[in-house]
């Protein structure tokens, strides 16, 4: 009786799906979920909704994961684990960015860079044979994503808060090894989500190569927003100041502690930086004034130079003040960019020295892309209510 309950649902299954426009793409669809079902129950030792006194973890909702395959694009609802990530062992976690890396290695390879080095690399990636036809086929198609991503319209919705900063590799270019830099531009939207705004390859940071930046960034749909946070580097703030008339600048607490630090002996630097920190842990502006210049009277005389890159950096790394609805840690540095520059960088490490200045642009751009779609379907990096009223305000 059992078998015949089966049959008939099985046969209930392929009508449904004969039913839909691809029809093969809605059983694939169907098999991935039930996969998924049962690897989340052998991995917590309990099925949906069972009591069990030996399960590991728990059902928490699901998300959404796009999975490209060669039947067409699906979109799986993937089931979260409250304690513990859950990846489905069907699914290739950062496939486009391990597809770049592996063009990366074979352009190299191609143009005769570190061969040795690279033919290792290869080979610990699973690459047996590389061939130009081949480079070209898969470049041909992540190309196309590359540059859709890059270029793509930003109208229609409102980065309030916006974070640009740089990340370099070496790159070969021109017959040489150059040290290339690429500006990444995030913010978040009226509801708190981020966003990859611009991935911008640059051979000389200047206020002229910002500004290109910031009008392409207009062009494509950008509204002027309220707080830009970056480091102290003079032509990105000018340029920053000169696309964005009336916005404000929030200096990077993180690298101005460094810069200020720098003049500190080793001896005394933990004293230093633990009182200096407490400036920008302060409740309010007044009282992180009062507290920064207790700390130049104590040590104006052991370290001028460390005192004199306080006072004349002060104001602009307290900007975030000014925002009192928005989380604070989260605002007054780039450490959200830093953590991403971090991670790109356990990518690029790999390869040493790019072959050339469009490997580079792909990888970091797939690696971002990536991590774009996992923030879309994550928890608010600003709450969204403190994003109401920042807007409401400034109505």
């Amino acid at each position: 009786m059992a078998r015949k309950n089966g049959n008939t649902n099985l046969t209930e299954l392929l009508l449904e799906c004969m039913a839909q426009p691809d029809p093969m793409l809605s059983m694939l669809e169907w098999l991935c979920k039930q996969l998924m079902e049962a690897e989340v129950t052998e991995t917590i030792g309990a099925e949906k909704n069972e009591r069990n006194a030996n399960r590991t973890s728990y059902r928490c909702g699901y998300r959404v994961r796009r999975l490209d395959t060669r039947m067409g694009t699906m979109y799986l609802m993937v089931p979260k684990l409250r304690s513990g990530g859950y990846i489905p062992f069907f699914v290739t976690e950062r496939k486009r960015s391990e597809a770049a890396l592996i063009q990366v290695v074979q352009e190299a390879f191609i143009q005769g860079v570190s061969t040795r080095k690279m033919e290792k690399l290869a080979q610990s990636l699973g690459i047996e044979t590389l061939s130009r036809s081949q480079v070209s086929e898969m470049t041909k198609g992540l190309n196309e994503q590359v540059d859709a991503f890059r270029s793509r319209s930003l109208e229609g919705t409102r980065y309030p808060v916006i974070w640009a900063d740089a990340l370099y590799e070496k790159v070969r270019y021109g017959g040489r090894v150059v040290s290339m830099a690429i500006l990444i531009v995030c913010g978040v939207d009226e509801h708190g989500q981020r966003e990859v705004l611009a991935i911008e390859p640059m051979l000389e940071e200047s206020r002229e190569s910002y500004k290109q930046l910031f009008e392409s960034l207009k062009e494509r749909g950008l509204k002027p927003p309220f707080l830009a946070i970056s480091d102290a580097h003079s032509g990105l703030v000018a340029a920053i100041r000169e696309s964005f008339p009336g916005v404000s600048w929030q200096r990077c607490k993180v690298h101005f502690m460094r810069n200020i630090l720098a003049h500190v002996t080793h001896k005394e630097k933990q004293t230093f930086a633990g009182k200096l920190k407490q400036i920008w842990l302060a409740p309010d502006e007044t009282t992180a004034k009062k507290r920064a210049n207790a700390l130049a009277e104590e040590y104006e005389k052991r370290f001028p130079k460390a005192i004199a890159t306080l006072k004349d950096g002060l104001e602009d790394s307290l900007a975030f003040f000014s925002f009192p609805k928005l989380d604070s840690r989260k605002i007054s540095s780039t450490n959200m960019l830093e953590r991403l520059n971090k991670e790109i960088r356990r990518r690029t490490r790999v390869v040493g020295v790019f072959p050339n200045p469009d490997s580079y642009l792909r990888l970091v751009t797939t690696y971002l892309m990536e991590y774009a779609e996992d923030w879309s379907v994550s928890r608010a990096y600003i709450s969204p209510q403190s994003m109401e009223a920042l807007l409401q305000n400034a109505a």
